[in-house]
């Protein structure tokens, strides 16, 4: 990498960071809080049972030691972990407006991870195609989230493909204590559709049984909707098959969208079935308002 190269990237990042933190300074970091408190107690101590404290918080092994009744004291859990899985699979490049679904995905973590760390929290990376291509452990910091989000816009995966599934087992293996784990992805993948998403299933209902998990999918419109521009060729970016289609014929993109609207619908029953929230943003759209709803309906849902 040479210095002009160095600088675009320090320029590119610091830009994110701008426009990000004055996002979090003006609300999301209250959101944030609201919803993603700590998850649990700390032990802190013991003391003599008084009169109206809980016959449950005996500690019946201190108790039997010392002959008269002790408690256990408890402290909120206020620390959490944050844990980006972000899919840097071929298909993340595309972009048919001015972002692609990459730098919306960088963007997105870098709202969650100043966030986090203004809450106090830890933040660490998973980057995955169909490998686990890096993992950064969590830290606090605002040098540690920069280095993140450079991460996401620019490091150069090894691998094409995506899987979901073995990123999540990576997670899993990981990260012991409980976390808020958001796994940011288009769910793209080749192949039998319907195996993958069985895989995926059992991917996400591990991991959510371990974690709080919260499923980011992010598309571009033109994968859903083809434009009018005549005969197209398209590449799938994870495999480099090509295909050729007449955009100006309306059976073709009639199909075209049905079928993307079809793969949608089952990946949704998925996340449903297994009671993992999920937020879905598009490439070159506003995402502000569509993660505000999601913080607000989920802090609704948990009040």
């Amino acid at each position: 990498m040479n210095s002009d190269q160095a600088r675009e990237i320090l320029k590119k990042v610091r830009q994110i960071e701008i426009r990000t933190n004055r996002l979090v300074n003006d609300s999301m970091a209250g959101e944030y809080h609201s919803v993603f408190r700590g998850r649990g107690m700390d032990f802190d101590e013991v003391r003599e049972y008084v009169p109206g404290d809980e016959v449950r918080t005996i500690d019946w092994n201190v108790t039997a030691r010392a002959g008269r009744p002790f408690v256990k004291k408890f402290t909120e859990e206020r620390e959490l972990t944050i844990l980006l899985l972000v899919d840097l699979s071929a298909s993340g490049n595309f972009g048919s407006a001015h972002q692609s679904k990459r730098e919306l995905a960088a963007e997105l973590a870098s709202v969650l991870a100043f966030s986090a760390i203004r809450n106090g929290d830890k933040v660490g990376l998973i980057l995955f195609t169909d490998q686990i291509e890096q993992y950064i452990p969590p830290k606090k910091g605002r040098r540690h989230v920069l280095r993140v989000v450079r991460e996401i816009l620019y490091f150069q995966p090894q691998r094409r493909g995506t899987n979901v599934a073995q990123a999540l087992d990576f997670a899993n293996s990981v990260t012991a204590r409980r976390a808020v784990v958001f796994l940011i992805s288009d769910f793209q993948s080749s192949g039998n559709q319907e195996a993958a998403l069985g895989v995926l299933r059992r991917g996400i209902r591990q991991t959510h049984q371990r974690h709080d998990l919260v499923a980011v999918r992010i598309e571009d419109p033109h994968e859903v909707a083809l434009p009018e521009v005549g005969l197209l060729s398209m590449e799938d970016a994870e495999t480099g098959e090509l295909i050729e289609l007449d955009t100006l014929n309306p059976q073709v993109r009639s199909r075209f969208q049905q079928d993307a609207l079809e793969r949608l619908a089952k990946l949704r029953r998925t996340f449903n079935g297994e009671a993992v929230d999920s937020l879905e943003l598009v490439a070159g759209e506003p995402y502000v308002p569509a993660l505000k709803r999601f913080f607000e309906t989920r802090a609704g849902r948990r009040q």
